[in-house]
């Protein structure tokens, strides 16, 4: 029996990357799962493949009846809850801060990765508390933890993640319920794909240049893969993490351990990237890589 069996799952971002992952670990631990994503094509062919234990449903994390949806979803579907998972996230507005601009792709920026989190908690903790408790679990990220690891905007509503976590880690615990958030490191997923693969560059195999590009940047000297975020989502969940909460878990090879390790005899790992995308240097990194898709 799956550590998971008899549970039910909400899963955003679960149509690609971690939250594909996620939701096909969920399944294979006995979760039946709700997953959402702007993605509906590949989202429908997951459904398809996995079968009568995922439910998928479009959904912009952004919106909050489209939020609400998903929680819905998993009722009328399922019967219950356990566990809502906010995975769902791009890279967003970024440069130095001087460059910032205020405007439509800042506020989807906040209101997906901040609000979008926040509203789901907000329309599952009913549920948790009427079936005797649960887990949350929100997808932060290391730059949450350091700075360094991401844009300025990114870093801020990461820690605020975690600082979210914390705090509704004291209010719900009485309810039984567990919020914690897992903090990735470099993870090779295709989420850097974005407006390249629209503009010709689909076949370019994306997940293989991080895993090249990350795999000498810590102490474990490979990438990261969306399996290392959902073995731990999936832990997380399941009642042998029923003492855990309020935590931040980095999963990140070491990388927030120590000092960044350059591979060696080559340029650091986010110069390297560039190149990859045909940028002269991580300075101009946003230049080539676009408002990324949720993860």
């Amino acid at each position: 029996m799956g550590r998971l069996e008899g549970k039910v799952a909400i899963i955003t971002g679960a149509a690609s990357g971690i939250g594909e992952a996620a939701v096909r670990k969920f399944i294979d631990e006995g979760a039946r799962v709700v997953g959402g994503d702007l993605q509906e094509a590949k989202g429908q062919a997951l459904a398809e493949a996995l079968g009568p234990a995922f439910h998928f449903l479009p959904c912009d994390v952004a919106r909050e009846d489209e939020v609400k949806a998903l929680i819905d979803a998993a009722l009328s579907t399922f019967g219950r809850l356990d566990c809502l998972f906010n995975n769902a996230g791009f890279g967003g507005v970024s440069g130095e801060i001087e460059t910032l601009t205020f405007d439509e792709r800042y506020r989807r920026t906040v209101d997906a990765m901040l609000t979008g989190p926040l509203m789901g908690i907000r329309h599952a903790t009913p549920h948790l508390k009427a079936g005797g408790g649960g887990t949350i679990l929100t997808t932060a990220s290391v730059a949450g933890l350091k700075g360094g690891y991401g844009p300025h905007v990114y870093s801020a509503i990461k820690a605020g993640v975690i600082g979210m976590t914390r705090s509704l880690a004291r209010e719900l615990g009485p309810a039984a319920i567990r919020v914690n958030a897992i903090c990735p490191g470099g993870i090779a997923t295709p989420i850097f794909a974005g407006r390249l693969a629209q503009e010709g560059g689909g076949n370019v195999d994306h997940a293989g240049i991080m895993r090249a590009v990350l795999a000498g940047n810590q102490p474990i000297r490979r990438a990261g893969e969306g399996s290392d975020i959902a073995n731990a989502a999936a832990f997380l969940a399941s009642d042998e993490a029923s003492f855990i909460t309020g935590q931040a878990l980095a999963v990140d090879g070491g990388l927030t351990a120590c000092a960044p390790l350059p591979p060696e005899g080559q340029e650091g790992g986010m110069d390297l990237l560039a190149k990859a995308f045909g940028a002269d240097s991580a300075a101009d990194l946003d230049s080539v890589l676009p408002e990324r898709g949720q993860a």
